[in-house]
């Protein structure tokens, strides 16, 4: 049986967790040590140790941890839902943890960059039993003829390709824009036209 974690523990736990996937994001998986962790954590390598067992232990909770939010995001598709409030509410989730969570995103992007070494595993179980789930609403729906015939999983696809955009090539948006999704007038209008752009292609 697991040992139940005391408030200190879980706020260490996930100032470690903080630090990671900072550091992870600024060096990459290989080029980041357990001492620039520790730094940015701001806590000794001896004590970060306490609570992660290796700099791959720290790298694989930073992964699953943004995977998890993802996945539950995913889980609130219903066939006898509405695709417009369903697609408008899970875009806005998504361009939400691209501005909250940018650095978990370019974590998340590299890692699947180089082939998802760490979270193969993951990927094919849990994601892809959610998408599954999920092409199947998608498909209630082109039955019932509430949105257009496509092809379910190129529309997930496309979501999460946009919104990640915002938060994997930040620095290219900045640079062309001067701007971020920090910016509230920003963020509403990249959310705007995208929900737009993408109901337009698939409602009736």
């Amino acid at each position: 049986m697991q040992k139940k974690r005391s408030r200190i523990q879980i706020i260490n736990q996930q100032k470690v967790l903080d630090a990671g996937t900072e550091v992870f994001a600024k060096y990459g998986s290989r080029g980041a040590t357990i001492d620039q962790i520790a730094d940015m954590a701001g806590m000794s390598k001896p004590n970060l140790l306490y609570y992660f067992s290796s700099k791959k232990d720290i790298y694989r909770s930073v992964l699953e941890h943004t995977l998890n939010k993802w996945l539950l995001c995913l889980m609130e598709w219903e066939e006898d839902g509405d695709p417009k409030e369903t697609i408008t509410g899970y875009i806005d989730t998504k361009f939400e943890f691209s501005r909250d969570h940018a650095g978990a995103s370019q974590v998340f992007a590299n890692e699947i960059l180089e082939g998802a070494p760490i979270l193969k595993d993951l990927l094919g179980e849990d994601l892809k039993r959610l998408v599954g789930e999920n092409v199947r609403v998608i498909e209630s729906w082109i039955k019932v003829g509430k949105i257009k015939p496509i092809e379910p999983v190129h529309l997930i696809f496309m979501i999460w390709a946009v919104t990640q955009h915002y938060a994997d090539f930040s620095a290219q948006i900045e640079t062309l824009t001067g701007k971020t999704l920090k910016d509230e007038v920003f963020f509403r209008q990249a959310k705007e036209s995208v929900t737009q752009i993408i109901l337009n292609g698939v409602l009736k």
